[in-house]
């Protein structure tokens, strides 16, 4: 950065504002490249003489000192109210999402919370636990899938000790979002949460050793792959549970090129329900494994599984998914081309590389932090950031309430 007098200010210049806090002056970013006379009448109204631009962020050169601009008298107050207008309006927005993400994620934790209960006790009373988990889908019918984007957010937020029923969680969430872009029918989404609800209970038949281990031995993997069976036939006391679901934990890790198991269905023949369910189980254990240091973030699961395992999954159904998540999904960190560090909170699906996010500055209070439309404000991202290797307190200003542990582990 290099400070210039304001009066050889032109547009196309990218400055950075120091001398005024962000709350006190019109401007959405504190950086930002100028578009027109109008934003350097105003610089100077706010009483900034000097002020930094960046040569490498410009599309052109400061004036020259022989050609700075005369003060004018013209303070643009019209333009200020409007800018300041608008400014007002994203603070607000920015509550209502923060406080909507918070909503959200007290459902979310309370239904995790009675979903661990409902799989305790599958085995001593099915018929109990079935009648729990069909009112827990049709809360999340009526609830969660109403916020698409804090749904998305929450499933990525990493915790430590995440479990069995925060994973079933995850999946069936990550499940009716996609059944419903699919088209579902209300029965059908009814029996795809049963049934990635239920997906994985048979592993409670397996040594938790075999589960987390890295490396399986041959013997250790068909014991692994058994957890199907298991599930199988677990879920037989629930004599209300319907085939589609039961096909759900049957056939959820079979794959699209006839690789998976354990029949070694492929196409067509695998069921639909479960070709749903394949993806949202495999995208949550890439973004929340049993070792969260291996964990990828959000935008290096959807790359991983689109670039290297497409074969696995139906391509109709992948496709609509990576529209659902995102290039950059909700709860991704990035890195934006201004410097400024933010956190996806919603994908714009007509626009996947241009999301909103919202921005990182410690001089702007965390409850109004900005929020921008990158499709509107002229910004791009740069690159994803591991999240374990961001400064704490850049974390906490963006991370929802509550759900830090998995950074703090990993900035330890």
């Amino acid at each position: 950065m290099e400070r210039i007098s304001v009066d050889r200010l032109q547009p196309g210049v990218f400055i950075s504002i120091t001398q005024v806090s962000w709350l006190d002056h019109p401007f959405l970013l504190n950086r930002f490249r100028l578009d027109d006379e109008e934003q350097i009448k105003i610089l100077r109204s706010l009483g900034i003489r000097e002020i930094d631009w960046d040569p490498a962020r410009s599309s052109a050169q400061p004036l020259p000192e022989a050609a700075a601009h005369e003060d004018e008298t013209d303070f643009s107050a019209t333009a200020m109210h409007a800018m300041l207008d608008g400014k007002r309006e994203r603070t607000q927005k920015i509550r209502a999402q923060r406080e909507s993400l918070a909503r959200c994620e007290r459902l979310y934790e309370q239904e995790a919370s009675g979903l661990r209960d409902i799989l305790q006790q599958l085995s001593s009373r099915p018929a109990e636990a079935y009648l729990q988990a069909r009112a827990t889908v049709g809360r999340l019918l009526g609830g969660l899938l109403g916020t698409q984007s804090v749904a998305i957010h929450l499933v990525n937020m990493k915790v430590r000790d995440a479990g069995a029923a925060q994973h079933a969680m995850n999946v069936t969430v990550l499940s009716l979002l996609l059944g419903k872009a699919a088209g579902l029918d209300p029965e059908q989404m009814r029996q795809l949460g049963l049934g990635a609800l239920f997906h994985d209970i048979g592993k409670s038949e397996v040594p938790t050793r075999v589960l987390r281990s890295a490396q399986r031995t041959p013997a250790e993997t068909q014991f692994y792959q058994a957890h199907v069976g298991y599930g199988v036939k677990l879920a037989a006391p629930m004599n209300e549970l319907t085939t589609a679901a039961r096909n759900i934990i049957a056939c959820h890790h079979e794959h699209w090129d006839g690789s998976g198991f354990p029949n070694r269905l492929a196409g067509a023949k695998i069921p639909r329900l479960a070709r749903l369910v394949a993806i949202a189980n495999h995208y949550d254990n890439l973004c929340n494994p049993f070792d969260l240091a291996q964990a990828r973030t959000p935008s290096e699961a959807v790359a991983h599984m689109f670039r290297h395992e497409a074969g696995r999954f139906d391509p109709e159904l992948l496709q609509l998914f990576i529209k659902i998540v995102g290039v950059y999904p909700p709860g991704s960190f990035v890195a934006l081309d201004d410097g400024s560090i933010g956190l996806v909170v919603e994908v714009n699906t007509v626009d996947l590389l241009h999301p909103l996010v919202i921005l990182y500055d410690p001089e702007i209070p965390r409850g109004e932090a900005l929020l921008v439309d990158l499709a509107d404000c002229g910004l791009r991202i740069e690159s994803v950031l591991n999240p374990g290797k961001l400064p704490l307190e850049t974390v906490e200003y963006l991370a929802p309430r509550g759900r830090i542990d998995y950074y703090i582990e990993g900035a330890s």
